[in-house]
């Protein structure tokens, strides 16, 4: 009763009992994360408008809440129920003929969620992957050299970012990149850090290759 009279008076949430410092760290950085990833998918799609023509009548407001409602896996079946890195292979696809802009935020941010485990907040019992927030980080590094980098087969960008016929004119979306490799790179100390050993095997992203987060 008490704890129950002083969360009310205080606005602390009771399930916060259940929570170590690290969870609540943790609960951060992953609302931080989907925020960012909101964030990129307005920015794309006011540069990409003809993405959000691909199905007539869609709105930004609409895939914003379409991200919203699916509060674990990001899970579509007009990606082929493709997630994590298999989606946002998708965007660089000759073949694709969908939503390049959606593809790109549902595979980034469903791979971002992998790395916490799909969990939309922690608690004491849960534990934090450093190996899979490290790989996740240097996966959002591959995936800014492909937006720069790869082009469809007539040496166009699949998605304009930060470039827009052959002039550098907008650095905000490597800001916003930058955001969320320092967000992954920073739990995976924190979270090496409380099991107190060193995550072995450093990951480097040395191709244009996505890595396959560790279990």
């Amino acid at each position: 009763m008490l704890v129950l009279m002083l969360s009310a008076c205080s606005g602390y949430e009771v399930k916060n009992l259940a929570k170590s410092d690290i969870d609540l760290v943790a609960d951060e950085f992953i609302d931080e994360t989907r925020a960012s990833v909101r964030e990129l998918m307005v920015k794309l799609y006011r540069r990409n408008p003809d993405q959000l023509r691909v199905h007539p009548g869609m709105t930004i407001s609409g895939r914003m809440a379409q991200l919203r409602v699916h509060d674990r896996r990001l899970d579509f079946p007009e990606l082929g129920g493709r997630q994590g890195i298999d989606a946002m292979n998708l965007t660089f696809d000759p073949a694709f003929r969908g939503d390049r802009v959606f593809a790109l935020v549902v595979g980034l941010g469903g791979m971002l969620r992998q790395a916490y485990g799909f969990k939309p907040e922690m608690f004491i019992p849960d534990r934090l992957n450093a190996a899979a927030l490290l790989t996740s980080a240097r996966n959002v590094e591959v995936l800014l050299w492909k937006l720069k980098n790869t082009r469809k087969p007539d040496g166009e960008l699949y998605l304009i970012t930060h470039e827009y016929r052959g002039v550098v004119d907008n650095l905000s979306f490597e800001r916003l990149f930058g955001k969320l490799i320092i967000l992954q790179e920073m739990m995976a100390r924190i979270a090496d850090d409380s099991d107190d050993r060193t995550v072995t095997g450093a990951v480097h992203a040395m191709s244009s290759v996505f890595i396959p987060l560790p279990l």
